[in-house]
This record gives C-alpha cells, sequence and structure tokens, in this order.
C-alpha cells in the first residue's frame, strides 16, 4: 500500500487504539458494543461542558416515541435555523449520549439550537426503521419547535442519514424549509469498490470486519435509495457542506457525492480533514487536532448559513 500523511497525533492514537486487548466491537453482543462506543467517549472525547439547556425530548414516531436531546446556548432566543443531527454508529451503535460533547460545541459555536435524533437501531430494527424515524423526527420539529429553517447534519450511518431525510423532505417539504445539509464523512453508497476502502479497512479504526457487521445486520435494500443515495437524482438540494477524512474507508464515496451535488447544480463546499481518521468528531481529547477541523467545519457551514439566510 502507498503510504499516506498520518498526523502524529492521530497516529499516537491508533498506536494506541490498535494496541488494546480483548476482543473487537464486532465480535461482542451489540448491548456490549454499545457500551464500549460509550465508554470511548469518556477516554477519547471532550467535556460536554456548559449550555443554558440540555433538555431530553420525546417525539411521536412510527412506531413510538422517538427519544431526542435539545441543545441550546441560550435560555430564550427567537425563532431562527435549528440542527437536527443525527449520530453515527453503523446504523447499530451509538446514540445521543455517544454524540453529546459534539452537539453541545456545535450549538456553542453555531448558537444555534442542535437536536440530536435517538432514532431506531439494528439490528432490533433493521432498514428502514432509522430513516423512517429520522424523517418522522424532523417533520416533528419542524411543526413543534419555534424555527424559520432546518440544518440537517450527522456523521458516517448518521451522514447517510442525513442525506437520505434531506431528499424525502425536498421532495415533499415540511412546514419549514431545509436551508443546509451538513454531512460527515457520510455513507452514501451500497457498494465498496472504491479506493479508500480498499486503502484503510483495517487499522484506521472503522474496518472491514466491522463494516460488514454493521451492514449484515441493517439489512439494507440495496434498490433503495435511503441506502443507496449517491446513485440517486440530487438536484434541488440544499446548499451541502460535505466532510471527509483522509485515512477514512468512506472518504472516496463521500468525495464522489460532492461531485454529484455540484454537477447537478448545487450549491456545494467540501472539507477533508488530511491525515485524520473515521470518527473524528468524537475523538477531541484521543486527538488534539481534531478541534482545528471541526472549527473549521462550523466555520464554513456558519459562512454557508449566514449566505442562505441573507439571500432569503
Amino acid at each position: 500500500m502507498a503510504e499516506h500523511f498520518v498526523r502524529p497525533d492521530v497516529a499516537l492514537f491508533l498506536q494506541f487504539l490498535n494496541n488494546q486487548p480483548g476482543p473487537k466491537m464486532q465480535d461482542l453482543p451489540v448491548a456490549d458494543a454499545r457500551n464500549m462506543m460509550l465508554a470511548m467517549r469518556h477516554v477519547a472525547d471532550a467535556e460536554t461542558g456548559n449550555l443554558a439547556i440540555i433538555r431530553d425530548l420525546s417525539i411521536p414516531g412510527p412506531a413510538g416515541n422517538i427519544p431526542a436531546r435539545m441543545y441550546d446556548a441560550r435560555e430564550n432566543r427567537q425563532p431562527g435555523p435549528v440542527m437536527v443531527f443525527f449520530h453515527g454508529g453503523g446504523f447499530v451503535i451509538g446514540d445521543i449520549d455517544t454524540h453529546e460533547p459534539y452537539c453541545a460545541e456545535v450549538a456553542r459555536q453555531l448558537d444555534m439550537p442542535v437536536i440530536s435524533v435517538d432514532y431506531r437501531l439494528a439490528p432490533e430494527h433493521p432498514f428502514p426503521a432509522a430513516p423512517e424515524d429520522c424523517e418522522a423526527a424532523t417533520r416533528w420539529i419542524a411543526d413543534n419547535i419555534p424555527c424559520t429553517g432546518l440544518v440537517l447534519s450527522g456523521d458516517s450511518a448518521g451522514g447517510n442519514l442525513t442525506v437520505v431525510t434531506t431528499m424525502a423532505l425536498r421532495d415533499h417539504p415540511a412546514s419549514v424549509p431545509v436551508i443546509a445539509q451538513h454531512p460527515i464523512y457520510p455513507a452514501v453508497s451500497s457498494h465498496n469498490d472504491w479506493q479508500s476502502y480498499r486503502d484503510f479497512n483495517e487499522g484506521f479504526l472503522l474496518t472491514k470486519d466491522g463494516m460488514d457487521w454493521f451492514m449484515d445486520a441493517y439489512q439494507f435494500d440495496p434498490e433503495d435509495r435511503r441506502a443507496n443515495p449517491l446513485e440517486h437524482d440530487q438536484s434541488g438540494m440544499p446548499p451541502s457542506l460535505v466532510v471527509t477524512a483522509g485515512l477514512d474507508p468512506l472518504r472516496d464515496q463521500g468525495r464522489a457525492y460532492a461531485e454529484t451535488l455540484k454537477a447537478a447544480g448545487v450549491q456545494t463546499v467540501y472539507l477533508e480533514a488530511a491525515g485524520n481518521i473515521h470518527g473524528y468528531i468524537n475523538l477531541r481529547k484521543g486527538i488534539p487536532s481534531v478541534q482545528d477541523d471541526i472549527n473549521a467545519n462550523l466555520a464554513a457551514l456558519k459562512e454557508m448559513l449566514a449566505t442562505v439566510m441573507a439571500e432569503a
């Protein structure tokens, strides 16, 4: 394999991670794998920090109530944009707790409410439970949280859910518009025929065995656009900030998605965290340079939103 740039702090984190004894996540019972991801937060991520509001919500969904959590740096504000966030974890692990530090950071930096959605997970709830919950929750937020526009975002599996929920609301709009989407290292293709997949599927946190485990549990239908949005029409999508990581098996499909958006005439900004790995938004303590990546991403999103609102 060709030599690839790896940041020094990323190299140290990977050395620590790859030398951990014991079974790998995909070899554990699902409940234990979920606990492992939550434990990783306390080892490798920053603290949540102070916010005026951290409030749990319960949103009616297609199969019962969907837990969610609101983060806001202000106790009171006039209606403005609201971010709806969908966590990553391969549609199998992750929840609103694993991604709380990141959502809190976004709420502070963008000065915007963030609502994190705890959609149903596989294998207990295979495809299409996750996208159904995310669409239902987003429509409820539009109807019930005072806001002027929606910003949809998520990482990895949540990046997929960001894209497919944005597509659903493009085709059948909610009561307020989606004014931007921000998928972070998104899973947007149902196949693995990518050079980055071949280059980085072992030793860079997200592995081939882990991805196979996720997909076996999720049981997606490759003919359904919610499993494979890259291959479906992206015209009419809102301004989009697509982010990838340079050492990520999913990098090339994220790059391809950004190019597909541009070809469809969508205002698109693409950023790549060179020398960094999949999952980095949850690794600010383990990889200190991640903070710079998050700062750059959110600065670009803030600039995009300022332009959108000025043109409204």
